[in-house]
This record gives C-alpha cells, sequence and structure tokens, in this order.
C-alpha cells in the first residue's frame, strides 16, 4: 500500500535527527524480534532491553514513519470513546480494572521515560483541557471527573469565566483539567525512543519490511529481503501500517486517515492570551477541535480525513481557519504552513487489542486515535507478556485472530457525519452560532 510521505510534516521539520541504523543484512539471533519501530515496538524493546532481553526491533520504513511519528503530538491519559464505566464492563472486572490503571498512568509512564533518558521532544506535561461547546455538555465533564475520581485521578472543573483565561475562547462553557495530560514532538519521540533502546543494548534495524514469520524448529523466523531474525518471541506492533507479513493481521481493523495542520508562528502578544499556559484544547465534540502549540508557537490541530475534508488540501485549510478563527477572535490571520496525512486503525472496541497469532507470537494493535501514551503503555504489557507472564495475569486478554465487522468499511464515517450534525443541532438549540464543522 503506498502511504503519504513524512517529510511535509512539522515534526520532520524540527525534531532532532534520529540515531544511526541501517538495514539488516544477514541472520540474526534474539530473544525477541520485534516488528514495528512506532511507540509499540520502541517502548516494548526498551522495556526488554532494560531487562538485559536481547532483543532486535525491525522497521519497514525509518523511526516512526507511521502514526507514531505523524500523529499531533497530543498525550492524554484517557479513553477515546468508551467511559471508563463503560470499559469495566466491556472487559470484566479483573481486565477491565488493569486497563484502567494502565491507560490513566500511561502519559506519567511516557513522560517519566522522557525525562530519564533525556529525550528532546517538546515535551510538556501541563494539563490537557477537554472544553465544553455547548451549554449542556458542561454535564459531561461532570462526569468525567466523577468516573476519572473513580481511577484515583484528581481531576478539576473550570466555570466558563476560567476557561476562556486558559484558552483564549469566548466560545466554551466550562472546562475539565486533567493535569497529568501534555504534548510532544511525536517524531522527536519516537527517535528518542529508538536512541534509548541502542543505548540499553537494543538491536534496531531500519528500511528492513518483514515480508513474513515462519517457524523454525520451536522458534520464529522473521524475513525481510535482506536478513533474518530468529527469536524465541514475536511481538508485532505495527498498527495502521500493517502490510501482509501475518495473513489477516491488517484485516482487524478499518483505516481512518487524519489530516493535521500547523498554523504561522503565533506573536507573544497573540500567545499571551491564546493557551497562556501551553495547555492542549479539545472539545466535547465527537468531532472536535483541537489544538496545541509546538515549541516555535505555531497551534497545530487535526481534521479526520472525510472526502473533501481532507481530500482538497486548500478547502480544508479554508474550512478549518475559519473554525479556528470563530473559536479564537483574536486571530486575524491563519496561515496553515504544514499539512500532512497518517493513518490510524480504527476497531469497535476503541482501546488496544492483544491478538494471539501462534504461540510465541502477538499482535497488539486497534488503538483508534490514543497512540502516544497508549502505544507506551502497551509496550510494557507487551514485554511482560514476552517475558512469560502468565496470560491470565497480563492487562489485557490474550484472543484468536479475528476481522473488523463489515460494517467497520462505513460507519465510522457515518458516525461522524451524524454526530457533527448532532453536535451542531445542540450548539444552535442552545444559542451558539458555531461555523460549519
Amino acid at each position: 500500500m503506498q502511504r503519504s510521505p513524512l517529510e511535509p510534516s512539522l515534526w520532520y521539520a524540527t525534531a532532532p535527527p534520529p540515531p544511526k541504523t541501517e538495514p539488516i543484512d544477514g541472520d540474526l539471533t534474539a530473544d525477541v524480534c520485534v516488528i514495528g519501530g512506532g511507540y509499540t515496538g520502541l517502548s516494548t524493546a526498551l522495556h526488554l532491553a532494560e531487562q538485559g532481553v536481547r532483543v532486535v526491533l525491525l522497521e519497514a520504513k525509518e523511526i516512526g514513519f507511521g502514526a507514531s511519528g505523524r500523529n499531533a503530538g497530543h498525550c492524554t491519559p484517557t479513553f477515546h470513546f468508551y467511559s471508563i464505566p463503560t470499559v469495566r464492563k466491556m472487559l470484566g472486572p479483573v481486565h477491565g480494572e488493569r486497563l484502567v490503571q494502565r491507560q490513566t498512568n500511561a502519559t506519567n509512564l511516557a513522560f517519566d521515560i522522557i525525562r530519564r533518558y533525556g529525550i528532546d521532544c517538546e515535551g510538556v506535561q501541563n494539563g490537557y483541557l477537554m472544553v465544553a461547546h455547548a451549554p449542556s455538555r458542561v454535564a459531561v465533564l461532570e462526569e468525567k471527573q466523577r468516573t476519572y475520581a473513580s481511577a484515583g485521578k484528581v481531576t478539576q472543573l473550570l466555570d466558563k469565566a476560567e476557561t476562556e483565561r486558559l484558552t483564549g475562547s469566548p466560545r466554551y462553557y466550562g472546562a475539565w483539567l486533567h493535569p497529568e495530560g501534555g504534548h510532544l514532538n511525536p517524531l522527536a519521540y519516537a527517535r528518542g525512543l529508538a536512541r534509548a533502546v541502542i543505548s540499553k543494548g537494543g538491536v534496531v534495524h531500519t528500511y528492513s519490511p518483514v515480508t513474513g514469520i515462519e517457524p523454525a524448529g520451536n522458534r520464529w523466523r522473521v524475513v525481510t529481503p535482506t536478513g533474518r531474525v530468529t527469536a524465541e518471541k514475536v511481538v508485532c506492533g505495527t498498527g495502521a501500517y500493517t502490510d501482509g507479513y501475518w495473513p489477516g493481521l491488517d484485516k482487524t481493523y478499518t483505516i481512518m486517515s487524519v489530516a493535521i495542520l500547523a498554523t504561522q508562528p503565533l506573536t507573544d502578544n497573540i500567545r499571551k492570551t491564546v493557551a497562556p499556559e501551553n495547555h492542549t484544547v479539545v472539545e466535547t465534540r465527537d468531532d472536535p477541535m483541537i489544538y496545541k502549540y509546538n515549541k516555535d508557537g505555531r497551534l497545530v490541530t487535526s481534521v479526520f480525513v472525510e472526502g473533501r475534508r481532507g481530500g482538497d488540501v486548500e478547502y480544508t485549510k479554508k474550512l478549518t481557519g475559519e473554525k479556528l478563527k470563530w473559536i479564537l477572535p483574536q486571530l486575524d490571520e491563519v496561515d496553515f504552513q504544514y499539512y500532512w496525512t497518517g493513518d490510524l486503525d480504527m476497531q469497535p472496541k476503541t482501546f488496544p487489542r492483544l491478538f494471539e497469532l501462534a504461540p510465541g507470537v502477538v499482535a497488539s494493535l486497534g488503538y483508534s486515535g490514543r497512540g502516544v501514551p497508549t502505544g507506551t503503555m502497551m509496550g510494557t504489557v507487551l514485554s511482560e507478556w514476552a517475558m512469560g507472564v502468565p496470560k491470565e495475569e497480563l492487562t489485557l486478554p490474550l484472543e484468536p485472530l479475528a476481522a473488523s465487522p463489515f460494517y467497520m468499511k462505513f460507519v465510522p464515517q457515518i458516525f461522524l457525519s451524524v454526530t457533527r450534525a448532532r453536535d451542531q443541532w445542540v450548539a444552535k438549540r442552545e444559542g451558539v452560532n458555531p461555523p460549519a464543522y
């Protein structure tokens, strides 16, 4: 499958260079072979290498080429779609509670790694703001505070005035402040993780696409065009960029594409009023407006690709710019100077799945848009599996490989359209007059 290039992204233009790596050449042996140089694979390899496990990581392109290097850089220790009580119900009291604890602490894990290894990635952990786009949506924020308190998280509800001060927008009616949220340069973080893996003795080979995984006695042989890795166990962490190396694995999710945009650097005066404390801002809409700064004072936002929106670059810039200027009236000009796209792996549960492909081979994917903290967190789960933690003690249940339901080919796009119309209707009913979303 042809993938969009990484080079147009703001992150590619501003991230520190990656560590020196080369394609695999010849045959290697390892305790564990990890496939995928994104957060899942890199975190898995790092946690294994820290324990002295011999690990070889294979990446088809460059480190962070997939969603890990091109997302918007938000670090939100939350669930994407389902509430905490629903996650507990879906997974049961044991696995549900384990996942809740891991996911709600995932941003802390990522920033701990950043600090321990001195990763230069613009990492800022000073809070995440979910903002009510209509008066009735304040109740949604109140429920968030209650349910996250059940996971031990101390969060805060803000009134309209404080919300306006922290966002720079008069358009919101309250906010939920989660102090553990943050943001970063995602490609720089991925490159920093790779550097950390190598520093701990892990082996990283880039431009080494895996073409197959085959039995080798009581071990597994991971095959590439230029070399092979024979290992006791294999971890697959390629997400939406999975490409045919295990039959059916790329059928477990539906690809949704996202366009990410970055403005011109805002002036110091504007930055005193727009997100002055450098939070990430996310609306309560199901198809939300999101914004946060990079290190140069550019606002970074994103939209799901949906027909002309995302497909027509100039139209998408115009539509998104009009929304941003409505939200932030102090912006006289919005000049999107960077525009790039990426893919994410959507599946019905929206939280990670752990597939047992064969004895000694597992895959983790289906994150559905919560990649930075979730991928980092799943590295700890996968490393535990690789080091022999019994399956009944793992954070997630091991599932047999199963294709995504047929309806996932069209339901996510319908969901976007329907919920966007609903959110617009609610806003207008309550006296808000937003532009087209």
